[in-house]
């Protein structure tokens, strides 16, 4: 495969000349030669419903084989990987994300993240430096994050979540907003919730919930003796992994040394 590639970029720039996209129709293997010329269209324009200046042909090239350097460098490798230019695992994207900054998608294009209101992230949410929500990731009022997190799952109402945790793609922690419920639920730091996943106790640091498993208050768990409980008796409990024998079907709780690893760094700087 070719090492490098290039094309000419639609760009968008925040009110204070932070890039926040590089669109690219063509993106292309090689280098650009002389006749390769930039599209004919308006060089720059002014949007001022998004609050934004827009730039049309940005000549954007990249070396394929080292670290994206910049943002426009980092888009150009998605589009190349979206036109099936290149395939997955082989392009360089490390450290992608030290240099894409944090952007708010609408249906008229990219603004800047200061400029809206998240619609999955409710007025009244507590978020830390460092948090990223995903797309299909929510956190309601009066809830949120005590630190670096990721959020790809549910945050109910009265939810506190500790540093360094994982809410997984599709996980939800119950809330106190419906249904009657009073007890509020944390999770402690550097807490990992598998995808799909659900929770109905409080976590203390360093557990896991694995991928699938729905834990609520009346679960029936398995200690590591043999003994039986509900899940209630073990909320807040800390070091400890839940998972369901995939022999037996019963829901277990074992005690697990060290952690189950960490958030990415370059995600979750804190801004």
């Amino acid at each position: 495969m070719d090492e490098s590639a290039w094309g000419y970029a639609v760009a968008t720039y925040a009110a204070d000349g932070v890039p926040l996209s590089f669109y690219f129709a063509e993106p292309r293997l090689g280098s650009p030669d002389a006749d390769d010329a930039a599209p004919a269209v308006p060089p720059e324009h002014q949007d001022p419903v998004r609050g934004v200046r827009i730039r049309s042909q940005v000549l954007v090239t990249a070396d394929l084989d080292l670290p994206p350097v910049d943002s426009a460098d980092a888009y150009l490798r998605l589009h190349l990987l979206s036109h099936r230019l290149v395939r997955p695992n082989t392009v360089n994207l490390d450290g992608i994300f030290k240099v894409l900054p944090n952007v708010g998608w609408t249906s008229l294009g990219p603004v800047a993240v200061s400029e809206i209101g998240a619609a999955r992230v409710r007025l009244g949410a507590h978020l830390a430096d460092g948090t990223t929500v995903m797309h299909e990731g929510f956190v309601n009022f009066n809830a949120g994050t005590l630190g670096p997190s990721m959020v790809e799952g549910r945050i109910s109402q009265g939810v506190v979540v500790g540093a360094g945790a994982d809410v997984g793609g599709g996980a939800s922690i119950m809330g106190t907003l419906s249904g009657g419920g009073t007890q509020v639920i944390s999770v402690g730091e550097r807490c990992l919730l598998g995808a799909n996943s659900g929770l109905g106790i409080s976590l203390g640091d360093d557990c896991i919930v694995e991928a699938g498993l729905y834990l609520t208050a009346g679960t029936i768990v398995t200690l590591p003796d043999g003994q039986r409980a509900k899940a209630r008796e073990l909320s807040g409990r800390a070091g400890l992994l839940f998972r369901r024998n995939s022999v037996t079907g019963s829901v277990e709780a074992i005690t697990r040394p060290g952690r189950w690893g960490s958030l990415s760094t370059d995600l979750h700087a804190g801004q």
